[in-house]
């Protein structure tokens, strides 16, 4: 059977329901902790770092753009996705929040579906919807149906009407989500805070061995085990233990590694900060070697390697699933803003604007726009050296 005879066969979609299915029920970890999505999240650093990556998408302007025939680009607001995506997609949701909503689903499940409402040929509204309800199978023309789960009722959605935004995917198209992939670190995360809780919960110290001479019926060990428990617990807890009648008690020695743990807990945080691809620092995890200036390399890495890979992402999914064949032709994309973020410290913008200005890359109003500032008349004007002349040309000339 040649490649593409097998490629073109209808794609089983065990796959895909299984994953869903691990999604509600939990996929079994090494540390015998089941990771749900539900359980990830109570993780704090799953939380934090899909929270940095998600206030880091949505807190930067989406807009669409038409190419201009000379050159540059104007803001395209007469067509009807302009307001959907930078302000209002949908009546219950801002811009801000769809594309939170956006990013916790694709992180974390590695797929996120949003039903177009087209009216008039036009998308009005995104519904997001739940990626645990939808499941999607390749056909044997290679064609994607969704069917999402309504009221008990698998009802079939061609992929017209779906916006799929995938994670990085090994079948092309479903996308891999952290639930799935990186479980074995969350799972050690649930486990050892787990852990941690108990032991702090008894107030970091072990159990030990109540011994008495001869056999203990049923109903005295019973009655022992109630005054034990009532005796080093609660208030109790550091209170000195009196025994009488040969009863001894044998604490079990633990060491600080074990009462601590703060070493794994560190490491987890490390781990599912590589699986995010979040460095540690965004989420609070300081490294005590970092300086100031590191520090301010670090946050622009953040943007450069961590929120670009998203920007473009999401990008190339609006211009091809959004966006027609007949809009792409006219010059119109969308495009994140993300230059806000990337603003050092004034005399830094200050220098930089000025060595543009100065080679007449900027002209006064434009950098009155990045700084959001009001044009002037006159500031359209672009000012070179008087020493610089063009290749050929004698300066003064």
């Amino acid at each position: 059977m040649s490649l593409i005879t097998r490629m073109m066969r209808p794609q089983a979609s065990v796959s895909a329901e299984s994953v869903l299915r691990e999604l509600r029920t939990g996929i079994g970890s090494k540390s015998g902790k089941a990771v749900t999505i539900d359980t990830a999240l109570d993780v704090v650093t799953v939380f934090a770092c899909l929270r940095v990556l998600a206030e880091g998408m949505a807190q930067v302007p989406l807009k669409l753009f038409l190419e201009k025939v000379g050159g540059g680009k104007d803001p395209a607001k007469d067509h009807c996705l302009y307001d959907v995506l930078h302000r209002k997609p949908n009546p219950w949701q801002t811009s801000f929040e769809f594309r939170e909503t956006l990013v916790y689903h694709v992180g974390l499940c590695g797929n996120f579906y949003a039903f177009k409402n087209i009216v008039g040929g036009s998308i009005r509204e995104l519904i997001p919807l739940d990626p645990e309800t939808v499941t999607p199978k390749r056909n044997a023309d290679l064609s994607i149906t969704y069917y999402v789960a309504v009221n008990n009722e698998q009802k079939p959605f061609p992929a017209e009407a779906i916006w799929h935004v995938k994670g990085p995917s090994w079948n092309s198209w479903g996308g891999m989500g952290a639930v799935k992939h990186a479980r074995e670190a969350i799972g050690l995360s649930i486990a050892t805070e787990e852990a941690h809780a108990k032991l702090h919960a008894n107030g970091a110290q072990a159990s030990g061995v109540y011994s008495v001479d001869g056999n203990l019926t049923p109903e005295q060990y019973k009655a022992l085990r109630g005054w034990v428990e009532e005796s080093i617990a609660g208030e109790n807890k550091f209170r000195p233990f009196i025994l009488d009648r040969a009863a001894k008690w044998t604490q079990i020695s633990m060491s600080g590694v074990d009462a601590q743990h703060l070493e794994t807990r560190k490491h987890q945080v490390e781990e599912i900060c590589r699986a995010f691809r979040v460095m540690p620092i965004m989420i609070g995890q300081a490294d005590k070697a970092a300086t100031y200036a590191s520090a301010e390399q670090m946050f622009l890495a953040h943007v450069i390697h961590t929120l670009c890979p998203w920007y473009e992402r999401i990008e190339q999914s609006i211009d091809v699933n959004l966006l027609t064949d007949a809009d792409r032709k006219k010059g119109i994309y969308a495009k994140f803003l993300p230059n806000g973020l990337m603003r050092g410290a004034s005399k830094d913008r200050a220098d930089f604007y000025y060595k543009m200005w100065q080679m007449g890359a900027y002209n006064p109003n434009k950098i009155l726009e990045l700084e959001d500032e009001n044009p002037y008349d006159g500031g359209d004007q672009y000012y070179v050296p008087a020493n610089f002349a063009p290749v050929g040309q004698e300066p003064f000339e």
